[in-house]
């Protein structure tokens, strides 16, 4: 498993256990601003661990197509760009 993996599950990890926290929150009833909070935490550790396997799929199977030929590559960058339309959105 390359670095960008490892760093992702790390994140995915992390996001993991302050969701059980967030729901621990909502059970116990906590103030809805430090519930907001925690879950944009969340949401920034989902987008910095999407971004980790994104950079991991770029610098492996998207170089290794491109290497390969150009209708591998096209079809490798045109994933991304889906991907990339779908973040924005």
């Amino acid at each position: 498993m390359n670095e960008g993996k490892l760093k992702a599950i790390n994140k995915l990890k992390t996001a993991r256990g302050q969701m059980d926290g967030i729901i621990r929150m909502l059970e116990d009833d906590r103030y809805c601003v430090d519930i907001s909070t925690q879950i944009l935490s969340v949401i920034g550790l989902l987008k910095k661990a999407n971004i980790d396997i994104l950079n991991s799929h770029l610098r492996s199977c998207v170089a290794s197509a491109i290497l390969e030929g150009e209708e591998q590559g096209q079809e490798k960058i045109d994933e991304i760009i889906n991907i990339i339309d779908k973040y924005i959105k």
